[in-house]
C-alpha cells in the first residue's frame, strides 16, 4: 500500500468534503508532509489514525475545539 495520500484521495477514501480536510489541516489535526504545486501530500497511516480518533471523539459528543485540544493540546 502506498504510504502517501493526497487531499483529493482522502476526500474519496474517507467520504469527507474538501472543506473538512482543509479545516482539519488548518487546525493542525492533519499534517502535510510535502506539497507539489497546489497538491498537499499526507502520510496515509497517520491520516487513518487521526481520522479514527476524530470520529471516535465526535461520536462521544466532543465539540471540534475540544477534539483539537485533546489531540494536539492547543
Amino acid at each position: 500500500m502506498n504510504k502517501i495520500i493526497t487531499a483529493k484521495e482522502i476526500a474519496v477514501e474517507y467520504s469527507l468534503s474538501y472543506q473538512v480536510i482543509n479545516r482539519y489541516t488548518n487546525a493542525g489535526l492533519l499534517q502535510v508532509v510535502s506539497k507539489k504545486g497546489n497538491m498537499r501530500i499526507y502520510n496515509r497511516p497517520q491520516v487513518g489514525r487521526r481520522l479514527r480518533q476524530i470520529s471516535a471523539l465526535a461520536k462521544e459528543g466532543y465539540p471540534f475545539a475540544l477534539i483539537r485540544k485533546k489531540l494536539i493540546g492547543i
